[in-house]
Formats: C-alpha cells, structure tokens, sequence
C-alpha cells in the first residue's frame, strides 16, 4: 500500500509531482509532522509513491475518491521552458488540461486545493510583483502557468495559488534545477564558461516552500477563507554568473574560467527580474528564508567533487 492510515485522520494531504524536486519535500515535510501523505508520480513512480497519470481523469478521479484528503496539493508541471517552447500540445496537456480536471475533482471531493505556480507569470518589468498584479507571461512556459492559474480558479474559486520562482535544493541529479547544474560549468575548469549575469532570480529552496506550504494547509484546514494567490520567494537576489561565483567561493573551487555575460539569455525570452513580494504570507506568520549560502551548500555537498 503507498499510504497507512494515522490517528489525525482529519489531516490527509495528496501530492502531486511527489517524485520532482520539491514533491519529496513536500512528502517529507507533511509526514514529518504527523500528516497522513499520499504522493503520486509518473515516470519516477516507487514503492513510496502511487503511480498516476494526472492526465487521465479517471485515475485522478479514482484515487481522490479513495484517499479522500483533506489537502492536496498540485505540484506537477512540465516547467523546462526550453521543453515548453518546442512541444505545446503536450504541455498543454499537462500544465492546462489535466490541472483543470484535478481542481474540479478536488472541489467536487470536498477537499482544499493548493496549485503551483511560477514567477514566469510576469514580464519583469515592474518588480517587486505583488499577488494581485497584472501578469504578462514572455515564454510559452509563462503563458501555460497562467492558464493553469485561471482555469484552477474557474473550476474552483477558493482554491489557493502559490507562485514561487527558481527552485534548488537536495537535487537527485545536478540538471533537476536550474541552480544546482550551474555546478557543472563552475567544475569544469579547463572550459570558459559564459555565465548569465543579466537575469535577476530568486533561488528559493524548496525546504522553505514545504514549511510554507504545510503553514498554508494548516491554515486552511481550519480557515476556508483564506484562498487566492500567494507569493512565496528567497531573499537573495543573483544572477546565474553570481550564484556560480558563490558556489566557486563556499567550495574552494577556482573561478577564472567563468565569465560574465551581460546579454539576455538565449532560448526561451525570460523576464528581467520577477521578484515577488512574499509580505502577504510573512505577515500571516507564514515562512522561513535560508540564506542561498546555506541552501546551496546543503543541496551540493553531495556533489562537489573533492
């Protein structure tokens, strides 16, 4: 069986994408604090874990109606943009479609509804972004997260929406986030490495967004006014090049091979700076921030090649 029963069976969260980055640590954060968790999972599916495709309504259907949870949370996404930009209609599929179909099933269940977002929502024009302000997605990716975040509401109007920028932490695989397969390019020193030094993000670890999420769930499960959009994000402010030149710095490793690239990064148009205004949440008592120095040597350690 992927789930056991507990005494606190009023506290009953299912998670989807519990495989991804911040899926097991969600997992770990909600069982860890006596909730009785089910994850569900894809193409990483364990014993741990249900095997579910979310984009097959009566398999989502089939497992909310025998789970019954109180809390679910909706965390998978096809999020590589590069992926988004080449393959639409699967995206669709994915971001879109199969969201849709979770948030009528959840409210139709009963149950309180957090979805994820992206920061991507914005252009990066006007930062710092605050829940209520206008998004203007530049990439496909962008623009597949806003349409999850509007038809999540029209299928469900008290469901809560955390957007949340780039993620690191504990990675299975260096390439799993944007931030810890910068690694590779600092390693490699017999390379030059043109690093992004344009693009202003937010490296949040997601061992904060499980706290902030479980806060949210808590919060929710004896509140069910608090609903809508919620912005969550880590203090500190870089570019890809600086969070290199840290990485070089806590590791001892040399940094004159990699250069700074002034321009906007190729590929997918990502927004300057989508920094978004978490003082919503923090002034509900919600959240914690590591520091990107702390967080970074936690989710590498394992990695840095001695």
């Amino acid at each position: 069986r992927a789930f056991t029963r507990q005494k606190m069976s009023t506290r009953r969260v299912l998670i989807t994408g519990a495989s991804g980055l911040l899926g097991r640590q969600l997992v770990t954060e909600f069982a860890d604090s006596g909730w009785e968790v089910l994850g569900l999972a894809f193409s990483r599916a364990t014993d741990k874990l249900k095997k579910v495709d979310i984009r097959d309504e009566k398999q989502v259907s089939d497992v909310i109606s025998e789970f019954k949870p109180t809390f679910v949370i909706h965390s998978a996404a096809e999020r590589r943009p590069d992926v988004v930009e080449k393959d639409e209609a699967a995206t669709e599929i994915l971001n879109v479609t199969a969201t849709g179909n979770i948030a009528r099933l959840v409210k139709e269940q009963g149950s309180a509804l957090l979805h994820i977002s992206s920061d991507y929502v914005f252009d990066g024009t006007k930062p710092p972004y605050k829940p209520g302000d206008e998004p203007n997605p530049l990439n496909k990716y962008g623009k597949s997260k806003l349409a999850a975040e509007r038809i999540v509401i029209e299928n469900f109007p008290s469901a809560l929406i955390l957007r949340l920028p780039v993620l690191y932490g504990k990675v299975e695989y260096l390439d799993e986030s944007s931030v810890t397969t910068i690694l590779k390019a600092v390693e490699n020193t017999s390379k030059q490495a043109m690093m992004s030094d344009y693009e202003l993000r937010y490296p949040t670890d997601v061992v904060d967004v499980a706290f902030v999420c479980r806060q949210l769930a808590e919060r929710r499960v004896t509140d069910p006014s608090i609903k809508g959009v919620f912005h969550w994000s880590g203090a500190d402010c870089m570019t890809k090049y600086q969070m290199a030149m840290a990485m070089a710095g806590l590791f001892n490793l040399p940094s004159s091979h990699l250069v700074a690239n002034k321009e906007p990064s190729k590929g997918a148009p990502r927004p300057h700076n989508s920094q978004l205004d978490s003082s919503d949440l923090e002034q509900m008592g919600i959240g914690r921030k590591t520091s990107f120095v702390e967080g970074i040597v936690r989710a590498l350690k394992g990695f840095v090649s001695k």
